[in-house]
């Protein structure tokens, strides 16, 4: 017990991010031992940490420390890792000169601490369709957007994010500008590559990575490295792009953000979440449909999306491209333009390579030799010696054909007054969950004018008075969602006009889950892809395409 007792005394245990952050403060050197929860810490070296506290005597100035990286943000990149890791944390009031800095200006090294920065692309540019322009500029200089979202922010959450600017004389000015519009909501990471952003200055023999040859064990000096990257608000500003995004980069103040913003985000960083386009071809289409959809449930693939489609000849010789030399491609072609094949939209982790892996290769006799026990073997057809399923052959390949067999169409939606915040936030959970994209969004109230661009095709009748009774009586959020097909799924998503209908139709719907009453249903939606089209460029005044289908 004796000696257990002095080990703990030794190293300071540190498994969450807030005992990280309390460990940081530490006065003078801190050394710190980061390992996996499945290895635990290296016990080889602590007779050294020991014996230099013995020799040393510094309590006040020399510790030492285990972290579990699995349990600490800013550890995430040192995890799956499987050689030992030590770092060196400084207390940071003691100053570290850098000679080619001028008196007065700040030092160009980089905290290692400093893994993500919080993000938020303002209503304003959103609405001028300044996000994607933004978020290139944003990889283009080498950082990582490791999650996002889209979203009308609270005002309490105004108020937290902007709470150092909360005395200026027009701060409530700007939270109701802030609450009124949708902003994009950034986590984003500094990546691992030299990239644009990055200035290199000579390398520093002194911060080179050392060996210890007795220990076989990488460790590296207590110096900062001799390297200069301009920070994301530094660059931001290069690019005269900082007015429309606000940046937080503070370490207690990103993981307080994080927490608030996306509560998931550590489960979600481990996973790699990605969508593709599969296909049954026709005859198992016809045959065995409901075997492969169960299978494709079974392995844990999510269907965003599916359709029939019969294709033409040009679409089916562009998925059959890798058998044009093949004798039997005439027939094959024949056979795919002969009736519907089914077109899906998975998701999963790892999607590309579980679903390559699930279906085999692309031809049967490949399959009975490599993967006997996969679906090309399984399902195939007597008289084709193909792979009856189709997948995408990358992630890019699958972006493009998604676009093409799922083309987006845009419908405008409405969230009424008299829902609650609480129950705004649930209806909002459901549009995402329901795969739409909400691609603009604002709060305002409904006067009669603008009511009427909504509810153009019952202005004329008697109850419409009501209508705009209830529409005054708060603020409305009014949307426009991306999604293919999204006028006929909007519409499914509300369910009935009437709540009490709903109720017994369609139990899960919107209306049935918050509506009160024919005028108090919780929410509206286009009728029609036309209407959808001429209320959007009402309300939003932006050029919806010709073509919204895609085709």
């Amino acid at each position: 017990m004796a000696s257990k007792k002095r080990e703990i005394q030794l190293q300071t245990v540190v498994n969450s991010q807030s005992l990280w952050d309390e460990m940081l403060q530490n006065k003078g050197l801190t050394v710190i031992d980061v390992y996996q929860a499945w290895c635990g810490p290296c016990k080889a070296m602590q007779p050294l940490f020991r014996k230099l506290k013995n020799e040393l005597n510094e309590d006040e100035l020399l510790h030492f420390a285990v972290a579990e990286a699995d349990n600490i943000v800013t550890l995430q990149s040192f995890r799956d890792k499987c050689e030992p890791v030590f770092l060196f944390s400084v207390y940071h009031e003691i100053t570290f000169v850098d000679s080619d800095a001028e008196d007065g200006e700040e030092s160009p090294y980089e905290s290692a601490e400093q893994l993500y920065s919080i993000a938020i692309i303002k209503p304003d540019a959103v609405i001028a369709r300044k996000s994607l322009e933004i978020k290139k500029k944003i990889l283009e200089a080498g950082f990582v957007i490791e999650i996002e979202d889209k979203r009308v922010l609270t005002e309490q959450q105004v108020r937290d994010f902007y709470s150092q600017i909360a005395d200026q004389p027009d701060f409530e000015d700007f939270v109701l500008f802030m609450t009124n519009g949708l902003s994009h909501i950034l986590v984003i990471s500094q990546g691992n590559e030299e990239q644009p952003a990055w200035e290199e200055t000579e390398p520093n023999p002194e911060t080179e990575t050392k060996v210890d040859e007795d220990h076989h064990h990488e460790v590296a000096p207590p110096t900062l490295r001799k390297e200069k990257r301009y920070s994301l608000q530094e660059y931001l500003e290069r690019q005269h792009i900082s007015q429309l995004c606000d940046i937080e980069d503070s370490i207690a103040n990103v993981n307080k953000f994080i927490d608030m913003f996306f509560p998931d985000f550590k489960s979600v960083k481990n996973l790699k979440l990605e969508k593709i386009l599969a296909l049954l071809r026709p005859d198992l289409f016809q045959e065995k449909k409901e075997n492969v959809l169960g299978i494709i449930h079974d392995e844990g693939f999510k269907i965003l999306m599916q359709r029939p489609i019969v294709l033409s000849e040009e679409e089916a010789q562009t998925l059959c491209k890798e058998y044009e030399n093949e004798d039997y491609f005439e027939n094959l072609i024949k056979k795919m333009t002969s009736g519907p094949s089914l077109a899906l939209v998975l998701l999963r982790d790892n999607c590309l390579q579980h679903w390559k892996e699930l279906i085999g290769p692309s031809s049967v006799e490949k399959a009975k030799t490599s993967l006997p026990e996969s679906l090309c073997v399984q399902f195939a057809v007597e008289g084709l010696p193909i792979n009856q399923l189709y997948g995408s052959d990358s992630l890019e390949t699958a972006e493009k054909e998604i676009r093409y067999f799922f083309p987006p169409q845009q419908t405008l939606a409405l969230i009424k007054p008299h829902v609650t915040q609480e129950q705004r936030e649930e209806i909002l959970k459901y549009i995402k969950e329901a795969g739409f994209e909400i691609t603009q969004m604002k709060e305002m109230l409904l006067n009669e004018e603008a009511a009427d661009k909504i509810y153009s095709k019952i202005k004329t009748k008697d109850f419409y008075k009501d209508v705009l009774e209830v529409l005054s009586e708060g603020l409305s959020l009014v949307m426009i969602l991306t999604k293919w097909n999204a006028v006929s799924d909007w519409r499914r998503l509300m369910g009935p006009v009437d709540p009490d209908e709903a109720k017994l139709l369609s139990p899960d719907s919107i209306r049935a889950q918050f509506g009160t009453s024919v005028l108090k249903n919780a929410v509206h939606g286009s009728s029609n892809i036309h209407e959808a089209m001429e209320t959007i460029n009402q309300m939003f005044e932006v050029l919806v395409p010709e073509n919204p289908e895609g085709n």
